[in-house]
């Protein structure tokens, strides 16, 4: 086989059950890659003995006929997961040296099933960012190039941007994200990949370092529908060990990709239609429905008037919960240590070097709108405006809607130091269409959509009912069936 890792993560699967290749060939081929493209900076921990141990195990396993649902594929690691043995940072100084002792649960049930781990991948620190670029250990870059500005270093989003560019970029079969306001999906769409952000509850938190435990949920970015359903069915299960883990029974995602959608109901929500909305984000709306019209399925418009207070929303509960779950990290018990005169000086100083200006300005935020005096103007407002958000969608599925489709992005992606360094409003912007899902705790999926005449990828973004994931699956391998396919640029990122 000429190059295994162009392979998605169905076909590889496939050609190591009919032993045309074996697991240690095919995570070689991978870890050469990763040390090839080193230009992306897509991993921060690289672990190739591991991964090459694993494949050896899985080739001794498909020898004797006991492979496991992933048996010898190579996946990444989004570095907030926990993994035992294996240096895990967040993407901040305020974690170095910490290596855990532990192994998160969704990655312990990847592993459970025979993945091979190629190593921890980069991400906007502590979850923080739209762009992957506020990483202590530098950006992340996308494998695509603007047409009319090739030298420019596009990003590949965030937080989740290693993940992203990695499995664009042919450096994985797939890889672990998570989204709190669309850190899978928006990062997923800039690079033409498939996330998946799962209902929340269906994948355990335990051992995912923490940004707002009310809206953090782990979730896969694949290079196809398919892969994404068969990363999720192992992914996704009941968990005691973690409180918001829901016990129900996980459907083979898989056997929904490629079912038929006539007669499902689709809203578009006519609040997503912005003022100075890109023409071309409004064609590819205009197309989705197309596509899924001509698959069969029926086109409503739906209001979900609370839209338009999600995004201050969002920038309230988020940050709170932030402050609190950052409140941990004082250099006491793990990670960096600045001296001090006494012990409050300690953690003055160690929080001050330890986390990067959009961690500290996320929970100073969090910390003011929390505080005495502000707590009911501002939190328990936003919670209250939660509810109706949550309410607007409740109303739409009870009117017979299956899912609603959306864009996932208001533009393609953006070259890095174009937006957020002056003002960090205009980055968050970037959520306007993915924040309304974790607030509703619901399900939701980019899927690309072609490419823009600047030659970067473009997404769309269904969401569905709570824990109906098998629904959206099968309407965006629908939508991947009729969009354009897209390719990469040759790869320049590749040394030698």
């Amino acid at each position: 086989m000429s190059d295994p890792t162009q392979l998605s993560l169905a076909e590889a699967r496939d050609a190591l059950t009919s032993k045309q290749l074996s697991a240690v060939e095919l995570a070689q081929a991978h870890i050469d890659a990763v040390s090839k493209s080193r230009a992306l900076n897509c991993f921060i921990t690289e672990t190739p003995e591991f991964a090459l141990a694993q494949a050896q195990e899985s080739d001794a396993r498909i020898a004797r006929g006991d492979a496991r649902p992933l048996e010898g594929l190579p996946l990444g690691i989004k570095d907030l997961y926990c993994t035992k043995g294996v240096r895990t940072t967040a993407g901040s100084r305020i974690l170095d040296g910490f290596t855990p002792t532990y192994e998160s649960t969704v990655s312990a049930n990847l592993l459970r099933d025979g993945a091979a781990m190629l190593g921890k991948l980069n991400l906007d620190e502590f979850a923080m960012g739209s762009s992957n670029e506020t990483s202590a250990f530098g950006p992340v870059v996308s494998p695509w190039r603007r047409a009319a500005d090739p030298d420019a270093k596009i990003v590949p989003g965030g937080s989740s941007g290693g993940s992203s560019s990695a499995v664009a970029a042919r450096l994985c079969l797939g890889a672990t994200a998570t989204d709190t306001g669309g850190s899978i999906r928006q990062p997923a769409a800039f690079t033409g990949t498939v996330g998946v952000k799962p209902t929340y509850g269906r994948c355990s938190r335990w051992g995912i370092v923490a940004f707002a435990s009310s809206l953090d949920q782990a979730g896969p970015i694949t290079r196809t529908v398919r892969d994404a359903a068969i990363m999720l069915r192992s992914m996704a299960g009941h968990d005691p060990k973690d409180t918001t883990s829901v016990d129900a029974p996980v459907p083979d995602y898989e056997a929904a990709v490629g079912a038929s959608v006539k007669g499902r109901r689709i809203g578009v929500p006519k609040e997503y239609r912005l003022d100075g909305m890109s023409a071309e984000i409004a064609a590819l709306w205009d197309k989705g429905a197309a596509w899924l019209k001509d698959a069969g399925a029926e086109i409503v418009e739906i209001s979900l008037p609370h839209t338009r207070y999600a995004l201050p929303t969002y920038y309230i509960i988020a940050p709170a919960e932030a402050s609190s779950n950052l409140a941990r990290y004082d250099g006491v018990r793990y990670g960096c240590r600045e001296q001090g005169r006494d012990v409050s000086e300690m953690y003055e100083k160690t929080r001050a070097a330890g986390f990067g200006p959009e961690v500290r300005r996320r929970i100073m935020i969090g910390t003011y709108v929390l505080s005495a005096g502000y707590y009911d103007a501002y939190y328990v407002r936003a919670q209250k405006v939660r509810s109706l958000i949550k309410r607007d969608f409740d109303e739409a599925f009870a009117s017979g809607v299956d899912a609603v489709l959306t864009p996932a992005t208001p533009s393609t992606a953006f070259a890095q130091g174009e937006k957020g360094s002056a003002d960090p409003v205009e980055m968050y912007l970037n959520d306007v269409f993915t924040v309304t899902v974790n607030m509703a705790g619901l399900p939701g999926v980019a899927v690309p959509g072609g490419l823009a005449a600047n030659g970067l990828p473009l997404g769309l973004q269904l969401i569905g009912k709570a824990f109906d994931e098998e629904t959206l699956f099968s309407l965006a391998a629908a939508i991947e069936r009729a969009a354009p396919k897209i390719e990469l640029p040759q790869p320049w990122w590749r040394e030698g």
